[in-house]
């Protein structure tokens, strides 16, 4: 992060509202970029690193909670929730996935940006004092699966060693890098001799993979978008 301004991302279906905190922010100094959709944000995410997002609730597709609960599990993040559901549930549940501010539209812009200061302090500290959380995006570099070995290698020189059907799904996503793909099409495709489809096969395997990234320190840029798909969001490198 730099001394003094970090990069923001505003993740806001609102387009009136998004252009608006985009002129305050970059105004205030901030680099910052918009995405009207949890969707859009993830593509564009790992190609633009942000150290602090600002987060709607109310998003078409795939909602505020699991955009917050993802980045919160990624690490490093300021997570900023701007909504209308004022309510105590909705606020008690932001705050448990991991949101550090919860702020009740329409927003007072002098308020947000003191805000947003103590947040990016905050962030500085921590970062200072462990720098492995200060991951953001891919970094240097992109991603490449050596199907042979069976092995993922990632920015900065990261390995994952992987199963034979981790090493299949692999292959899928990041030939379709940024497409979304179906868990029936999945299935399909890695599965095609089966009888019938059994989509929670798909299920178990990303969860296994996405476990041993994290176990290894390593923030795998698979989302799973909701009532569409599986996308890989990282950078391929061909070869």
């Amino acid at each position: 992060m730099e001394a003094s301004f970090p990069k923001l991302a505003i993740v806001e279906d609102n387009d009136d509202l998004r252009e608006e905190l985009l002129f305050f922010l970059r105004h205030q100094g901030y680099g910052a970029w918009g995405a009207n959709s949890a969707e859009a944000f993830w593509k564009h995410l790992h190609r633009n690193p942000v150290d602090i997002v600002l987060i709607d609730l109310g998003l078409p597709g795939e909602d505020g909670f699991g955009v917050v609960e993802y980045l919160h599990q990624m690490g490093g993040y300021g997570l900023v929730i701007i909504t209308a559901k004022g309510g105590q549930q909705e606020k008690l549940r932001a705050l448990n996935l991991g949101a550090d501010l919860f702020l009740v539209k329409p927003l007072n812009f002098a308020d947000l940006g003191q805000a947003l200061e103590t947040l990016a302090a905050r962030l500085r500290r921590d970062a200072a004092a462990d720098p492995a959380r200060a991951r953001h995006g891919d970094g240097p570099g992109g991603w490449r699966l050596d199907a042979a070995a069976g092995r993922l290698r990632g920015p900065g020189d990261r390995q994952l060693e992987l199963s034979q059907q981790e090493t299949a799904l692999l292959r899928i996503l990041l030939r379709g890098s940024q497409q979304v793909f179906s868990k029936d099409a999945l299935h399909d495709l890695m599965f095609a001799h089966a009888d019938s489809p059994d989509t929670h096969r798909i299920d178990v395997i990303l969860s296994r993979l996405r476990r041993k990234a994290r176990d290894n320190g390593i923030d795998l840029p698979i989302r799973s978008i909701f009532g569409q798909g599986v996308v890989f969001t990282g950078v391929v490198n061909e070869g």
